[in-house]
């Protein structure tokens, strides 16, 4: 038994319309995207002033990200550049950390740190913070304010990006199922022009993310997507050689598409049919797993935790959304455009889109738990507000799917009726007699003969053919072929309109079959809405790393400096004879728990001076804890050491430093720093 394919009608404009209300009412309420690593430290801290300029200026990040030369700039007061322009690697195990040398003799004021990179996962994030040496002052330079990532450059490659993931999903799916539930529309003109403009789609959308990757990672401005040497740039980065390997698989699957369409309906013995789909199906598993494996690749699921597990996990996840949405797509344009569809692949498809939804239900979870970790995550951070969205409408997707599932199985227990009109061949069309065709034609109602101009192209019968077929009806009923030309295009027209009629009074008469098609609509309106919501999903920082991120600020303290020596200059005057020089403290590493002390007691002129007797007290206030004294040892001329200096809680400590220059003449100097 067959379905019969009917116009486009009030109810598919209604629910295009709604799921266009949706997704711009989501990608108008998105903030900027955030990506997935996040700044965690630097050093100097955010507002930290400074007694000496510091050597280099650090940064710490959640995980892997991609430094160039400029990636970190240090401007002084008056917008000049600060640092010497050189990167240092400076991670260790599961730190990431990069910093900038400064230049030496820096004068005391406030300084600008600018920095802009790439996150593994492909997603560029930027910022700026201001650290002061000696005090704060006045600064010429202006913090950026445009996002990363933001602006008309970022809006084409987030439009990009979501329709790389349709026409993925079209693409894959549309081939898996002509291939596994419905052969014969391999052959159907609006199954094929639907899988090639997937593939057309996939393919510019690609090509566009190419071009826009330099100006999307860097200025920002639409000009530099033609710039040579920003697109070689982009060609050596990883990101680059995915998109690259893209476009080759690409051109991998246009074989595949042009064999499927080409070849394969061409072929009529049965076991050369079989032995091709046996090639096909088998390539186009390796060309989709190579495609749905470059954004694995490239994306999240290549950093942050178990990343050889969740690649292969996000490969799976993309290839079932792709069968399940993409297959929908599909059978969607058949049961509205094409002549027909048998039952046994409404049947095939809804046995694959119940496996799909198995696969994405466990392939999900493992990805929930993966990149939000914990209940707060999910409810707390935009991350998990998403996905709980996605959740819902994966949610009303399976439900309206269940309904799908349930029309094709009262269609299945139906008992087998006749072909449609369009199943019928030139020979049973020429069978009818013209006369009670013409009788037919005129107890046809007005609003059905209306609908011959209003039908879609694969209903309509073209009128040359269909004059053809007159002629053949009226040979084969007798009736002179000498007919006048303009009566054969008039009858042509009323067989075309009975034609029509009949259709639309099977369509009224068959529920379950309407019943399917309305499920399927609203089912393919809801998966564009979702599959907006995971594509934002793929641009937003991920809970987990959001959280992390969040908790090491808090506990470091706004000024606190971790992993840092904390290094204090204090000029002074005894008053007797030598007795003026500075003091430079260093205590390292600057935390709670035991630390390293060292002094050095200089002339005005930068040379060591050897004193008698350094000390040293440390004090916490607003606990009433200490002084703590601190004797130090002389190593050598100007040079003092204590090794083990216990820090017991962090907090706003006065360092007092005692300096004798002679047997009456000593100073005590203080300075506050916080420790965390």
């Amino acid at each position: 038994m067959t379905t019969t394919a009917p116009r486009l009608g009030t109810a598919l404009a209604r629910l295009l319309i709604l799921a266009a209300a949706l997704l711009g009412t989501l990608l108008a309420g998105a903030a900027p995207a955030s990506a997935h690593a996040a700044l965690t430290g630097s050093d100097p801290k955010d507002g930290a002033v400074v007694a000496t300029a510091p050597k280099e200026v650090n940064l710490t990040f959640s995980e892997q990200v991609a430094m160039s030369a400029d990636s970190i700039r240090v401007l002084d007061p008056a917008g000049r550049r600060a640092d010497t322009g050189e990167i240092r690697d400076l991670c260790s195990g599961s730190i990431v950390r990069y910093g900038v040398e400064l230049r030496a003799g820096l004068p005391d004021g406030t300084y600008t740190v600018a920095w802009q990179t790439v996150s593994a996962d492909s997603h560029p994030i930027a910022g700026a913070f201001t650290f002061s040496i000696g005090a704060p002052s006045a600064t010429s330079v202006a913090l950026p304010d445009r996002e990363p990532g933001g602006g008309l450059v970022g809006a084409l490659y987030g439009i990009a990006r979501y329709l790389s993931y349709a026409g993925f999903a079209v693409l894959v799916g549309g081939g898996a199922f002509v291939l596994i539930c419905w052969p014969r529309g391999a052959g159907v003109r609006p199954v094929q022009r639907t899988v090639v403009r997937a593939w057309l789609t996939l393919t510019g959308a690609t090509l566009v993310m190419l071009l826009l990757r330099n100006p999307y990672t860097g200025s920002g401005e639409l000009s530099d997507a033609f710039d040579l040497a920003g697109l070689k740039s982009v060609l050596e980065t990883k990101t680059g050689a995915a998109l690259t390997s893209r476009l080759l698989l690409l051109g991998a699957a246009a074989l595949f598409v042009a064999v499927l369409f080409g070849a394969y309906t061409r072929r009529t013995d049965p076991k050369e049919k079989k032995d091709l789909v046996f090639g096909l199906g088998i390539g186009g598993a390796v060309v989709a797993t190579g495609i749905a494996g470059t954004w694995a690749l490239a994306e999240h699921a290549s950093t942050g935790i178990q990343p050889g597990i969740a690649m292969p996990v996000d490969i799976l996840h993309l290839l079932a959304v792709a069968a399940w949405l993409g297959g929908l797509t599909v059978l969607l344009i058949a049961l509205y455009r094409a002549p027909s569809v048998e039952r046994t692949a409404v049947e095939r498809f809804s046995k694959v889109a119940f496996t799909s939804v198995a696969v994405l239900a466990a392939t999900g979870l493992y990805q929930s738990w993966r990149q939000v970790g914990s209940w707060s995550a999910l409810t707390g951070t935009r991350y998990g507000q998403l996905l709980l969205v996605k959740i819902g409408l994966m949610g009303v997707l399976v439900g309206i799917a269940w309904i799908s599932r349930r029309w094709t199985q009262r269609l299945a227990d139906l008992p087998s009726g006749g072909l449609s009109p369009a199943d019928l061949s030139p020979a049973d069309l020429s069978s009818a007699d013209l006369s009670s065709a013409e009788k037919e034609t005129e107890g046809v109602e007005e609003g059905e003969a209306s609908e011959v101009d209003e039908t879609s192209e694969s209903d309509a019968v073209p009128e040359a053919d269909a004059v053809s077929l007159v002629s053949e009806a009226e040979g084969a009923s007798g009736v002179s072929p000498d007919v006048d030309p303009e009566r054969a295009a008039q009858l042509a027209r009323q067989r075309a309109a009975v034609a029509t009629a009949r259709r639309k009074r099977e369509r009224d008469a068959d529920p379950e079959r309407s019943g399917l098609r309305r499920s399927v609509l609203t089912e393919a309106a809801v998966a564009v809405v979702l599959l907006a919501v995971t594509t934002v999903l793929t641009t937003t920082e991920p809970g987990r790393t959001e959280e992390e991120a969040g908790r090491s600020t808090s506990a470091s303290g706004p000024a606190a400096v971790p992993d840092r020596p904390v290094d204090v200059r204090l000029p002074f005057d005894t008053g007797g004879v030598d007795g003026k020089g500075v003091v430079r403290l260093s205590l390292d590493p600057g935390r709670t728990g035991a630390n390293g002390l060292h002094i050095y007691v200089e002339r005005p002129d930068g040379k060591p001076l050897d004193v008698p007797e350094v000390k040293v007290a440390l004090t916490l206030e607003a606990k009433d804890v200490g002084p703590l004294p601190v004797a130090p040892d002389r190593i050598q001329a100007g040079h003092w050491s204590a090794s083990g200096v216990q820090i017991p809680m962090p907090g706003e400590w006065r360092i007092q430093v005692t300096v004798r220059t002679s047997d009456i003449d000593q100073t005590t100097l203080d300075k506050n720093v916080k420790i965390g």
